[in-house]
């Protein structure tokens, strides 16, 4: 089984390893519960870091004086991204390596 992300291979289960596999998950649901977990990591992972996107920006959003903070999870991120303060993970770092 190949796992792959936009056409790029990133790693292959080898027969023997999903075959270690099915003696724990049945063999003709073996494709959909890979597919099953790795949605799980991924949705679970975008789920965490909106978490504390959102628990960092709607205080400092308040302190900015929004008048309106969107519910919907999109707009609220588009709010934070516009903000003129916001930095991703990749600018932060950069920002602190030359303090």
């Amino acid at each position: 089984m190949k796992i792959s992300v936009d056409d790029q291979e990133l790693f292959t289960l080898s027969e023997f390893q999903k075959k270690v596999m099915c003696n724990d998950i049945k063999e003709d649901i073996f494709e959909d519960d890979m597919k099953r977990r790795l949605q799980y990591i991924l949705t679970h992972k975008y789920e965490r870091c909106f978490k504390r996107l959102k628990d960092e920006w709607e205080p400092k959003l308040k302190a900015s004086g929004a008048k309106s903070i969107p519910l919907d999870e999109e707009e609220f991120a588009k709010v934070v991204f516009e903000h003129p303060d916001f930095m991703n993970r990749s600018a932060r770092d950069a920002a602190s390596a030359i303090i």
